[in-house]
């Protein structure tokens, strides 16, 4: 299986890369032996039926880029050195994680070593980072400016994390360091709705890909946005639901049309 899958534009092209680096739920066979079968049938991180959610996007000129393989083989929204993102005390899981966000162990035999880390790091992670990289080239040798728009979804209780429920939305932007503020406000402003509570970078601020990638000094820019799986899936947060994504598609539509404004402006 490829490591990850691009979705060509079906309409005229925008300057907008969005990248679902955690819905994928494949696993190599020589990985899924040592899970705990549980585990390895539903990866419960998974940021599952975000691609499904985003689908819209082609159409309005965005180009896909989506991960094959489960973030519990490798999390490619990860530091490549296993660096933490956050130091508050919350579980962070790693590079090649061990444990679910609530620290429940998923190996019940053979852990990954270093030797095998830095393997899948090969194999899969520095192939997805790498395509992104070109992506945003082509994107910005072609417009002139280039932003990737980072999709992720979570439970909206997960102790490990916070006891308190997630909001709906949260925008991250590194504090206002991966995208410039006239990029920040547009999307910022398209999220204020009276459905849905937003926050701006707590009690998430933008992963690795959103840190490393965001360098609007050079016209790349970089968001990522997290929400609650109730959003878009039923209350067990574990089907899709049609009817509550066709409510939070509008709003990522609205806001996908006012950052290409903003990015044609």
């Amino acid at each position: 299986m490829d490591v990850f899958h691009i979705t060509q534009p079906t309409a005229t092209k925008v300057p907008i890369i969005l990248s679902s680096p955690h819905s994928g739920t494949f696993f190599p066979p020589e990985i899924a032996s040592r899970l705990f079968p549980d585990k390895a049938e539903t990866p419960d991180d998974t940021d599952w039926f975000i691609d499904r959610l985003y689908d819209f996007a082609p159409a309005m000129g965005i180009t896909v880029i989506k991960a094959n393989y489960s973030r519990w083989v490798i999390d490619l929204n990860r530091d490549p050195e296993s660096k933490p993102l956050y130091t508050d005390g919350r579980v962070i899981t790693g590079l090649v994680p061990l444990t679910n966000f609530n620290g429940e162990p998923l190996y019940q035999t053979g852990e990954p070593d270093e030797y095998e880390i830095a393997e899948r790091i090969h194999q899969y992670y520095i192939p997805y980072h790498e395509q992104i990289e070109v992506l945003l080239e082509q994107t910005k040798k072609e417009f002139g400016v280039a932003l990737l728009f980072d999709a992720h979804s979570i439970r909206k209780v997960v102790p490990g994390i916070q006891k308190e429920a997630f909001p709906d939305l949260i925008l991250g932007d590194n504090d206002g360091s991966s995208a410039s503020a006239i990029i920040i406000d547009a999307a910022w402003n398209a999220l204020q709705t009276n459905t849905y509570k937003a926050e701006h970078n707590h009690p998430f601020k933008g992963g690795h890909i959103t840190r490393s990638f965001g360098k609007p000094q050079n016209n790349v820019h970089a968001l990522q946005l997290e929400m609650a799986k109730t959003n878009y899936m039923d209350a067990s947060e574990t089907n899709y639901s049609e009817e509550n994504a066709a409510q939070i598609r509008e709003v990522l539509t609205n806001v996908f049309t006012q950052l290409i404004k903003t990015l044609q402006a």
